[in-house]
């Protein structure tokens, strides 16, 4: 009989030869034109707890004319229940969906038993929404025997089809991370993936966020992926503006803050999530899921509390490329990636964890990539925007992975359109030796379709940064890791062609993480 890792490497070898599942089906089948029909976004679930999981719909008859749906509190029932028949209904309720955050339902189902899959659905009228199927996190004290995991970001409505979303469905994962850039801020409002992007529209106000978060999840393969099972989210900087670092964007704008809320309730108005509605202009994002004694999940959010990029070119904001010596602004301590109060959080749930794999699901790679061979300290040249322009924060947040002794950390990332492999030092732009160990993992996803630089440019900085050690930038789609109580596979699993919505998918690399021995094993 194949071992459960075994299994799992020929579930991503098959992949491929994507068969229809019922999940997708559903997805497919639904009238998302249809004037009268009000589940036209589907249905989507998150947030797990071992007793309750969030459900989400938005009442939206045409996604691209929220006018066709009138101004109206809309009551919408729901069901909870064992089966996908709906013969055994362990919950059902009404919620309100009211026009003031856009007509979305965030139901929080509790008393729920854990560890075990439910089916749910709503209804407004006659109109029964897509089934979708999600499931509760293991109890507290449990030591489940697996989890998979997919994770993704990136997903351009200009760069290519969803493809990859409709291989995470097939997939059939028990959680899907989606790690930044859900939407982003500009493209025309076409109903079909088109074959080259043109910058317009871009989205300032609250009509225009809703309006673009309607026109993503419109795609039927997001959707596919939405049912097949809950999600953890956090956002990057497209959910709001490109490379913004708290309070300020690029263009230096005085009202950035009003467009920042807008984007931010926009947000909240289409995940999954139970955050409190509040106070959308600081809405807190970092997150902790544990799953069972296997795994928690540190959710980080490194765009609303960030200090301001450095060393900017006059009269702008956001990112660039810096040469260590001539951007002393760099190394400034005071400097910080996640602000005081969610890195005391972050060491906190370091410290007090007892789960076997300590997962930071955040945005964006953290092993320092140097643009140019380093000869010397100080000789790098490093984009702003990531891990790179923060290092003194990158080190803080080091210490306390060290400190802590949480176990087996695992780095996540998305941002950079590109598979990255890393093995991170406690001392990160120092090679590895008996007093400057090893102390995580890092794992990047490439973008769900948004494209990147040449595969010879990214092969330069795997061979110039001793803590890379495996890059595929020509390749878009999503990464699904196994995870029992002893290892962690990582596939990295790539399209071959982004921009046909039937695409194979492949595993172009695939790695192993032992309990107990941080660093990779390519398999």
């Amino acid at each position: 009989m194949d071992s459960p890792r075994r299994q799992f490497l020929l579930t991503g070898a098959r992949l491929g030869a994507l068969a229809a599942s019922s999940l997708t089906g559903n997805a497919s089948a639904m009238p998302a034109s249809a004037s009268n029909y009000p589940f036209s976004l589907g249905v989507a679930s998150g947030s797990p707890l071992p007793n309750a999981v969030v459900i989400w719909t938005r009442i939206l008859h045409d996604p691209f004319n929220a006018a066709t749906t009138p101004p109206l509190v809309y009551v919408v029932r729901w069901q909870m229940a064992e089966d996908e028949q709906f013969r055994r209904i362990v919950a059902e309720g009404t919620a309100n969906a009211a026009p003031a955050l856009a007509h979305s339902v965030h139901v929080d189902v509790t008393g729920l038993a854990p560890e075990r899959w439910y089916w749910y659905r709503f209804m407004l009228g006659d109109a029964v929404s897509p089934v979708g199927r999600t499931r509760t996190a293991p109890a507290a004290g449990s030591m489940p025997a697996q989890l998979k995991l997919a994770v993704a970001s990136c997903q351009h409505w200009e760069f290519g089809s969803y493809a990859a979303h409709r291989h995470i469905a097939a997939a059939a994962p028990d959680l899907v991370a989606f790690l930044g850039d859900y939407i982003y801020e500009w493209g025309p409002y076409q109903r079909q993936h088109p074959a080259s992007a043109v910058r317009s529209n871009e989205s300032f106000t609250l009509a225009e966020y809703r309006a673009r978060y309607a026109q993503y999840k419109s795609d039927a393969d997001l959707q596919a992926a939405h049912l097949a099972a809950p999600w953890i989210v956090t956002w990057d900087d497209h959910e709001v503006a490109n490379d913004y670092a708290n309070d300020r964007d690029e263009r230096l704008a005085p009202d950035f803050m009003a467009r920042r809320a807008a984007a931010y309730q926009a947000f909240y108005e289409h995940m999954p999530l139970r955050l409190p509605p509040a106070d959308f202009a600081n809405l807190r994002m970092y997150q902790r899921y544990d799953w069972g004694q296997l795994a928690r999940f540190h959710v980080l959010d490194d765009r609303q509390y960030r200090a301001y990029q450095p060393c900017t070119p006059a009269g702008r904001g956001g990112s660039s490329s810096v040469l260590e010596r001539a951007c002393t602004a760099l190394n400034d301590p005071a400097r910080s990636m996640l602000g005081p109060e969610q890195q005391r959080w972050l060491e906190q749930g370091l410290t007090s964890s007892t789960a076997r794999w300590n997962i930071l699901a955040q945005q964006t790679l953290m092993a320092p990539n140097s643009q140019l061979p380093l000869l010397h300290d100080a000789d790098g040249r490093y984009w702003t925007d990531g891990w790179d322009g923060y290092p003194a924060a990158r080190q803080r947040l080091f210490d306390a992975l060290h400190n802590s002794r949480a176990s087996n950390p695992l780095i996540l990332g998305g941002d950079v359109h590109s598979f990255f492999a890393a093995e991170l030092n406690r001392l990160p732009t120092r090679p590895r030796s008996p007093t400057n160990p090893v102390i995580a993992t890092e794992f990047v996803g490439t973008s769900v379709t948004s494209s990147s630089r040449p595969q010879a440019r990214t092969e330069q900085y795997v061979s110039m940064n001793h803590s890379l050690r495996y890059g595929r930038s020509d390749k878009r789609g999503f990464m699904l890791l196994h995870l029992t109580p002893s290892e962690c596979t990582t596939l990295f699993l790539a399209l071959d062609d982004v921009h046909q919505a039937d695409s194979a998918i492949r595993t172009c690399a695939s790695f192993l993480v032992q309990n107990g021995r941080p660093g990779l094993i390519r398999t």
